[in-house]
């Protein structure tokens, strides 16, 4: 299987403003609000990014800039930055890397983990080990797609940012290939 032969679902309409993205999470999601900073947090991203050697999307720092670590329906779990444990978050992205690049990628499947070009970059996992992904590949990092793994062997691309993934994916627009629909209830971790 290489990276062209899987599948992609492509969104209606791309959002690219991380206040929109936001936005439809919260909706698609009513409980997330009840999560929300009442300011937006002072993330040291100079630390995450300089550790990973990337940038990162807008809509997935504005996401950790106004939200703690949360899972989705008891399935999906989104570790976020928190200011003041960005080393913390560095050191969960790099092991989680690691089980990657040992674990899960081969050679048949053609997809290399980050910093590789166009690299795997984790960035949420469910707790059934499925994993959430940024594909690399793009001008920036607001280009990037989501790519899925599900622990039975589904691999699978979303044309899409990551809060647009959670939120078609709380709200049922997603089709959810290889994985369980998700409740839209929301947990802080």
């Amino acid at each position: 299987m290489k990276d062209d032969l899987i599948a992609t679902q492509t969104p209606k309409c791309r959002v690219t403003e991380p206040e929109a993205a936001i936005a439809a999470l919260e909706h698609a999601a009513p409980g997330l609000p009840d999560f929300r900073r009442p300011e937006s947090a002072a993330i040291d991203w100079a630390v995450v990014e300089g550790g990973l050697g990337t940038a990162l999307p807008c809509d997935y720092k504005y996401l950790a800039e106004w939200y703690p670590p949360f899972a989705v329906g008891d399935f999906l779990l989104v570790p976020l930055p928190e200011p003041g444990k960005e080393h913390h978050a560095l050191r969960g992205i790099r092991d989680s890397l690691e089980v990657l690049a040992d674990a899960w990628l081969e050679p048949r499947i053609g997809l290399r983990a980050h910093p590789a070009p166009g690299g795997l970059l984790p960035w949420a996992e469910s707790d059934e080990s499925d994993k959430f992904m940024w594909s690399t590949t793009g001008d920036s990092p607001q280009d990037w797609i989501v790519t899925v793994a599900s622990r039975g062997g589904g691999w699978w691309h979303y044309a899409g940012g990551a809060v647009q993934f959670l939120a078609e994916y709380c709200d049922g627009t997603l089709e959810p290939w290889a994985l369980p629909p998700v409740a839209p209830e929301v947990t802080p971790c």
